[in-house]
């Protein structure tokens, strides 16, 4: 009984299966037609779709052709006409019954007009996405049959994605040139809404009042790299920042029903270096004030638990997302970020650090300074595609350690060129305290007490050198620098300090 419904099932499904078999891509030959007369009969109709519509959107491969020369003639100065085009179709074409010539007059005489020609490109367009998106159904479909043993499906996912979102970005029809004055209207808003935000900032507002004071804050679609020699602090500035951002995040219900930013932001973490568990460890121990190490021994009382349960608890609730995949290559994280941004919303990316990331497979057997450029102007170019600032961390080189004055410039940027280049600012973080301790005098010797007094000047403080900033001047901020939590603070005003008794 059960293998007869199943037979009658069978065949109950085959003519679904013909059909599916036999339906065409989505298409339309018609408005093809009208919209290459309308081009035949008048050349400007050319240059109202130019700047979207491509030869490949055609589904007719003659039409393909078409538009291909005509676009070439029209942009050379040349008339675009069925008696100038018929010479680049074959002599031998045959389109039910008609040559090139006849085929071209036939397109002409039946033009639409060119008010219309924009409207019918975006349809020839809008078919040749839903095929683009046909063709990588398929693709996933065949390759998740058929897969290596050693393409995980996680990549495949990744690489979907990625098709799906460049299917997004590009050839859309709303770019190209705008009026100035519609710039100028959001160059206003801009400032109207630095003026109502905290701090009158017209970038993200890092929490450090002084850093935010010489940057304006974080700027939409910038690259911001954070440099310095291990054990400056380049992790802990970057996380202070992060929490900060993450923790003076407001949003307001828009009535399409998403969610907009109006203070602080949406953090994405890759850290690279550091799991999740340390990462979280360090983040806890700067805003409790624990030292970290005394947190993973288990050095506590019962008032430090109750301080590190409630920071816990209030970092739980903070929209801080941290991705700890080590060894990931440049497009799996952009790819990562486009996902959290739809997910989630984003309106701040850190990346700890630049050093370890990986470009493509092409770059990679190439020499390491081309393998960073590739990576910095791709990060720099998904800081305009998302619309957010990145922060990047980056080693310096080993030069630095052999000059007297250690402040690291722009030349100490390991594989300098490419990041000094596409970075829109650069930070370097420097503490004079690191270095001096490591020079301490035998005790007791004239020596040591200057060494003494030096250290009294320069504990506890460290600089952010600003080495270049496309907005705004270059210079030093000096911060406050907790070495035992890892945390930076703004530096008390002289003024401010407490009087020595």
């Amino acid at each position: 009984m059960a293998i007869q419904a199943m037979a009658v099932e069978s065949v109950a499904r085959k003519p679904l299966q013909d059909a599916a078999r036999f339906r065409t891509a989505p298409h339309n030959i018609e408005v093809e037609q009208a919209l290459l007369g309308a081009i035949l009969v008048n050349n400007e109709a050319f240059y109202r779709v130019s700047d979207f519509l491509e030869p490949r959107h055609f589904f007719e491969p003659l039409h393909n052709k078409i538009y291909e020369v005509a676009g070439s003639l029209v942009r050379q100065g040349k008339v675009a006409s069925p008696v100038t085009l018929k010479t680049f179709l074959p002599a031998d074409l045959d389109v039910a019954g008609l040559n090139a010539s006849q085929y071209l007059a036939r397109l002409a005489a039946e033009a639409t007009t060119v008010i219309n020609a924009e409207d019918y490109g975006r349809t020839i367009y809008d078919l040749s996405i839903r095929r683009d998106l046909i063709v990588i159904g398929e693709d996933m479909v065949n390759v998740a049959y058929d897969a290596p043993v050693d393409f995980a499906p996680a990549d495949q996912i990744e690489d979907a994605e990625r098709k799906l979102y460049e299917i997004a970005e590009t050839g859309r029809y709303d770019g190209g040139f705008q009026r100035f004055a519609q710039a100028l209207t959001t160059a206003v808003e801009m400032a109207a809404h630095a003026y109502q935000r905290d701090g009158r900032l017209s970038g993200i507002a890092t929490g450090l009042k002084d850093l935010d004071r010489q940057m304006g804050g974080l700027q939409k679609s910038d690259l911001i790299i954070v440099a310095g020699r291990p054990g400056m602090g380049k992790t802990a500035l970057a996380t202070n920042i992060a929490y900060n951002i993450a923790r003076a995040w407001e949003g307001e219900l828009q009535a399409d029903g998403r969610m907009a930013t109006i203070n602080g932001g949406i953090v994405g973490f890759f850290s690279l270096e550091m799991s999740a568990e340390q990462l979280a460890t360090r983040i806890v121990a700067e805003q409790t004030e624990i030292p970290s190490y005394r947190i993973r021994r288990g050095e506590i009382d019962p008032a430090d638990f109750d301080r590190i349960a409630e920071t816990a608890r209030e970092i739980e609730s903070l929209p801080l997302y941290i991705d700890e995949t080590g060894g990931l290559s440049i497009a799996q994280l952009a790819a990562r970020a486009r996902r959290l941004k739809r997910q989630r919303g984003l309106d701040l990316l850190v990346v700890d650090y630049i050093q370890l990331l990986q470009g493509s497979s092409k770059r990679g057997s190439e020499n390491r300074v081309q393998e960073v450029t590739e990576i910095t102007t791709n990060l720099k170019a998904l800081a305009k595609e998302l619309n957010v600032p990145i922060v990047a961390l980056s080693q310096l080189s080993r030069q630095v350690e052999n000059r007297d004055d250690k402040r690291p410039q722009l030349s100490d940027l390991r594989e300098s060129g490419s990041i000094e280049q596409d970075a829109d600012v650069v930070m370097f973080v420097f503490r004079e305290e690191y270095y001096l301790r490591n020079r301490e005098p035998r005790v007791g010797t004239e020596e040591h007490f200057k060494w003494q007094a030096e250290m009294e000047l320069v504990h506890g403080k460290a600089e952010v050198i600003i080495g270049k900033q496309r907005h705004g001047p270059t210079g030093t901020v000096a911060l406050q620098f907790k070495a035992d939590v890892t945390r930076f603070a703004d530096l008390a005003p002289d003024d401010q300090l407490p009087a020595h008794r």
